[in-house]
């Protein structure tokens, strides 16, 4: 990616975190304190090495960022544009997670998967997403387009585009 790309990507996602954040007030400050950012620009790094074939590298450099971070996305999982981990904490995305664009997470939310076998196995999450703290997703589901997830919601089935789910859903492990 050409160094202008990567310099109006990381503009964009800083603009997209102001406004998702009424705490912080500048380009600048956001720049150096938000560790969800962080995570997400490491993971592109990572990303890039894990399609290159330099899985293990990848791998070693993401568990660096998770502890530098308090936020683990396995460099194998797909993730759109603008995404936001507000307070990143806890955050696991799993390798076969995929999110759109616009997506904001809060700390302490987890994309998991349900099986062993080396399948699609973690949740794919439309755009303009916003996921609460606490919230599990399990399972190769879809949550659809401009949905919200409630705080400790635990979800294991297709959330339709749209919807607000909060609660305890009914599980089928």
């Amino acid at each position: 990616m050409p160094r202008k790309n990567v310099f109006s990507r990381v503009i964009e996602d800083i603009d997209a975190a102001l406004v998702r954040d009424p705490a912080t007030n500048t380009r600048f400050e956001m720049f150096m304190t938000s560790p969800g950012l962080h995570a997400v620009w490491q993971f592109r790094v990572n990303h890039w090495l894990w399609k290159l074939g330099l899985r293990t590298l990848s791998r070693v450099l993401s568990n660096f960022t998770r502890l530098w971070t308090g936020v683990e996305i396995h460099p194998g999982a797909t993730i759109g544009r603008r995404l936001f981990i507000d307070h990143g904490m806890g955050v696991v995305i799993g390798q076969t997670a995929e999110i759109g664009d616009d997506v904001h997470i809060y700390h302490g939310v987890t994309f998991g998967g349900k099986t062993l076998e080396s399948v699609k196995r973690h949740p794919t999450v439309g755009n303009r997403v916003t996921i609460g703290a606490g919230a599990t997703l399990i399972g190769n589901i879809t949550i659809g387009d401009d949905s919200a997830i409630g705080a400790n919601t635990t979800v294991t089935r297709d959330v339709a585009p749209g919807s607000v789910v909060v609660g305890q859903a009914p599980r089928t492990l």
